[in-house]
């Protein structure tokens, strides 16, 4: 039978979503390597390379005779920790500025702000590509003329491509599952693998006892935090919310703990070492990212979503202090029924950090009570 045109189209529109996605990754590849990657806009291409993966002599070969035609690309957040008046991306001109002078501009604590400088906001997918690439969001730029042999060989990627891969819904399947006994949770626990979206990540659903999906079951939404889960950090209380949250699950006779591999709130576990760096220098945690040009929070739930919807939930007892968990589930047509606060252990270490999350995150808690615990 000869397809209609109507499958036609979706076949173009399938497979044209599909070039994207695998365009996007391996642009993420590229920029991880040190390599650049030429990305294609209206009005021309741009060369671009990661800062965070080069070195003095990558600048070097890429200005190649023309210094001046290299420009540097910082967020909004890192471009206003430099007392740049902008609400969207820039692009500074760094001339013939050394490797060093251009790092304590993308990401230093003491670097000069007289830089010649202008907005970029048709440059913003940047900001996505390095997200994508778990990479500080600091690029070189430099415009690339067509045959330019500087450039032979390197991946091409179209920004209405890369938009349209991070538009596309994110999509996990359940690819193992198997149990897994954990210690003081008495109820039988199975570990549920996912695997899908951009890269392909997996990702973890915990399942305690035997959930009811006809009535709202408990979930919690918990992003990896491998020094507080692992460790034991002190600067956090991730670790204490982990455990928390198994035991509410098992006190409520079965649900689930989905643990997303979103690493210091989405930037990676290397930005979130040098925001702990920056934290003991005495910036707070939304401060600290933004000097390294990082938003408040960035992390993602489609994968949570598509996890629920796999495992037959529709509507949840939501275990968060975070509304934007809240949100981002309602959004997406998962009922949040109710929500149960998630508490950990107030010491001198994270008292800090938790009032910030609570004052300046926007999070469920007494941040004056908090304040005021001495541990």
């Amino acid at each position: 039978m000869a397809k209609g045109s109507s499958d036609i189209l979706f076949d173009r529109a399938d497979r044209r979503s599909e070039t994207a996605k695998i365009n996007s990754e391996r642009a993420v590849a590229e920029l991880r390597y040190g390599r650049p990657v030429l990305l294609r806009f209206e009005t021309g291409t741009v060369a671009v390379l990661a800062l965070d993966c080069v070195a003095p002599d990558d600048l070097r070969r890429f200005r190649g005779s023309g210094p001046d035609r290299v420009s540097l690309y910082l967020t909004a957040y890192r471009a206003r920790s430099l007392g740049l008046s902008t609400l969207g991306p820039v692009a500074l001109a760094i001339g013939a500025a050394d490797f060093e002078t251009v790092s304590r501009l993308a990401y230093g604590t003491k670097a000069a702000s007289d830089v010649e400088w202008r907005p970029a906001p048709e440059w913003s997918c940047l900001a996505d590509l390095a997200s994508l690439a778990l990479l500080l969001p600091a690029f070189l730029c430099r415009q690339a003329l067509p045959g330019d042999p500087a450039f032979a060989g390197c991946l091409s990627l179209g920004a209405d491509e890369l938009r349209e891969a991070m538009a596309h819904e994110a999509r996990f399947s359940e690819i193992a599952r198997t149990r897994v006994p954990l210690r003081d949770v008495t109820a039988e626990t199975r570990f549920v693998i996912f695997r899908g979206g951009l890269a392909q990540r997996d990702q973890l659903a915990i399942v305690v006892g035997e959930p009811d999906v006809s009535r709202p079951v408990p979930v919690r939404i918990h992003s990896s935090c491998i020094t507080g889960d692992l460790f034991a950090s002190l600067k956090c209380d991730c670790g204490d919310q982990l455990r928390e949250g198994l035991q509410l699950i098992a006190q409520r006779g079965g649900g689930v703990l989905l643990y997303l591999d979103q690493e210091g709130r989405g930037t990676g576990l290397a930005a979130k070492m040098r925001a702990y760096g920056l934290q003991h220098a005495g910036f707070d945690t939304i401060d600290a990212d933004a000097e390294l040009g990082f938003e408040a929070d960035g992390r993602r739930y489609g994968a949570a979503v598509s996890m629920l919807r796999a495992l037959g939930i529709g509507a949840v007892e939501l275990l968060t202090n975070n509304p934007a968990k809240i949100a981002a589930l309602e959004a997406a047509g998962i009922e949040v029924r109710a929500r149960t606060a998630v508490l950990g252990a107030i010491t001198a270490e994270n008292r800090n950090y938790l009032v910030t999350k609570t004052r300046r995150g926007g999070h469920l808690l007494d941040w004056p009570a908090i304040a005021a615990n001495h541990g």
